[in-house]
């Protein structure tokens, strides 16, 4: 099925539109219960990008990459922490975008914070 022009730039728009789920995620290694604790303004994009290199067996996450080469792509696994719900209808304002964008940080803060995920039991760096 082939789409006109405006066809797709109605899907574009649509898209960019849309409110994408966000929020806070983490990365576990079920070897060794390590976890690498992130935040995404696009939480399935996220989880895409880790199915996309455990498919190809290739890993940008430096963090992950020791423990990547000793354990092997399927030792890790995606599991969503924390969701951010639109507070209305979004209308994909950067505006308000830089709010959503502050909202995950603080919540990626706060979960960083309960987990602690340095040393033994993860793959984050502490802040100095």
């Amino acid at each position: 099925m082939a789409l006109d022009k405006q066809s797709k730039k109605e899907l574009v728009s649509s898209y960019k539109q849309s409110f994408r789920p966000m929020g806070v995620y983490q990365i576990r290694n079920k070897e060794n219960g390590k976890v690498l604790v992130c935040g995404s303004m696009d939480l399935p994009g996220a989880k895409n990008r880790l199915d996309f290199f455990k498919s190809t067996g290739m890993n940008t996450l430096h963090e992950l990459k020791s423990d990547w080469k000793a354990y092997g792509a399927e030792s890790f696994v995606f599991e969503e922490l924390d969701q951010i719900k639109p507070r209305e209808e979004y209308a994909g304002d950067p505006e308000e975008l830089k709010g959503y964008q502050a909202e995950v940080d603080a919540l990626l803060e706060l979960w960083i914070e309960k987990l602690q995920p340095y040393g033994d039991k993860g793959y984050n760096k502490p802040k100095r």
